[in-house]
């Protein structure tokens, strides 16, 4: 038994179908917010669909009756077959046992013919409590997990280039920074645009198909949708991430399981991302959106109506985009810390990644830190993050804050371990005294689309 999950939109059903296409014996998909009995009427069309004769049956009142019709229709053949149960906990509705009907129909006979059994779900959070470990027939049953998430950007760049879209580095970072690697999302490139053709295309007409996506995308993913859709506003309003404290000061919800619920469903759904802050116990957690087409939905689209053309080639332009084009870049850097460990060279070794912010003192200013790479050969990489459209100038006053922020930090957290200062930026720096005596490591954009840094 096979289970796949991941963000909706990521493309699980297109790899199902292009791995098993010539031996899938039985699909069905479940429908969402429908009754019992409607999906029952859905499932017996679909093996008269698929076993003709063989499959002309009443539909049945319980998903026992529906298994057993299933596997006298699966038993004519001995080849390898392959059933296939998309958006699972769809189908799974309140009271209707399917999840145990499943189980029992598996253990009893399935699992020793020659079939596999694939079942998908968007709802990642639901796909591992419910089915991966699930406590009665079905535990221990998924023989193969398959958490599908975003391309990176390096697979980003070879998928776009099978769409024959030759874009450059910087103009697939600007539009993964909108976007995402999400396969549905970029399958909307036209050959001969540039990036900002195709977002103002896509986001700024009214048949703009990614301008109307947003509510769809959290409807058909969670129960009590508008809870999540509030913890992701939060999250978009404060660029530096939110402890749990922070987000039950600034919402209506409290301390307690519901809270835990939402945002584990978010984290496991890829939208939002934990990260420790630096040196600081568990429940410091810093929760980031880091859903590439949320934020640059809530940045510039929500609430904003349609004022001409050229919209985006006109705001691309202004500070707002500058402002949030920075905390893209940097997000997409968190996403791509293993290629960003291999451009430093120290893949092989371990480390932790957090963030730090001090808000400021007597003694000290306040300052963040936008990535800290803490190594275990006694070493801690200190990332500056900057998206820029050409190579950076380091000047005195730059240099100064750089090597303040450095001396700082040390007092600060009582470190012995040696702190490196390290740039990350899209095409490099110009050299300088103040860039080579206070930048310890630069990594460039071209770093970050390495392709097997994520293996």
């Amino acid at each position: 038994m096979l289970a796949i999950y991941g963000r909706r939109r990521v493309g699980k059903t297109y790899l199902i179908k292009n791995v098993y296409q010539r031996n899938i014996s039985f699909e069905f998909t479940g429908t969402q917010n429908a009754t019992l009995s409607n999906q029952l009427f859905k499932f017996t069309e679909k093996i008269k669909e698929y076993f003709g004769d063989l499959g002309k049956i009443k539909t049945p009142k319980t998903w026992y009756e529906a298994f057993y019709q299933l596997k006298i229709c699966l038993s004519k053949s001995t080849q390898k077959r392959v059933v296939f149960f998309d958006e699972l906990p769809w189908i799974d509705t309140p009271r209707s046992n399917f999840l145990e009907e499943l189980g029992y129909w598996w253990n009893d006979w399935a699992s020793r013919q020659n079939i596999v059994v694939v079942v998908c779900g968007s709802a990642a959070s639901w796909m591992l409590k419910k089915l991966i470990n699930h406590k009665g027939g079905l535990h221990n049953r998924v023989t193969k997990k398959i958490n599908l998430k975003p391309f990176t950007l390096a697979e980003t760049k070879l998928y776009l280039e099978r769409l024959n879209i030759w874009w450059d580095d910087y103009q697939i970072i600007q539009f993964y920074m909108s976007v995402g690697g999400i396969p549905t999302y970029l399958q909307e490139v036209k050959q001969g645009e540039t990036p900002t053709q195709t977002i103002d295309r896509l986001f700024f007409t009214k048949e703009g198909s990614l301008r109307y996506e947003f509510a769809n995308l959290y409807a058909a993913l969670f129960d009590n949708y508008q809870n999540h859709i509030e913890i992701i506003k939060l999250l978009a309003g404060k660029w530096r991430g939110m402890t749990r404290q922070e987000i039950i000061a600034g919402s209506k919800f409290k301390d307690g399981g519901g809270l835990s619920k939402i945002l584990e469903e978010l984290e496991a759904s890829s939208f939002i991302m934990r990260t420790p802050s630096f040196q600081k116990k568990s429940k410091d957690f810093v929760y980031r959106l880091t859903d590439e087409y949320s934020l640059f939905y809530l940045k510039f689209i929500e609430g904003k109506a349609i004022t001409g053309k050229n919209i985006w080639l006109k705001q691309s332009s202004e500070e707002q985009y500058s402002v949030w084009a920075g905390y893209a870049f940097e997000n997409l850097c968190i996403k791509h810390v293993e290629a960003i460990k291999m451009a430093l060279g120290i893949s092989g070794i371990y480390t932790e990644t957090s963030s730090y912010f001090h808000k400021g003192n007597e003694e000290y200013e306040g300052f963040q830190l936008d990535m800290l790479i803490d190594r275990a050969d006694r070493a801690i990489n200190l990332c500056e993050i900057k998206f820029y459209n050409d190579d950076l100038s380091i000047n005195e006053a730059y240099a100064g804050r750089l090597r303040q922020r450095r001396e700082q930090f040390r007092n600060l957290l009582k470190t012995k371990k040696a702190l490196f200062n390290t740039l990350i930026t899209t095409y490099g720096v110009k050299q300088s005294k103040n860039s080579s005596s206070q930048i310890d490591h630069i990594v460039t954009m071209d770093k970050l689309f390495i392709l097997n840094s994520f293996d």
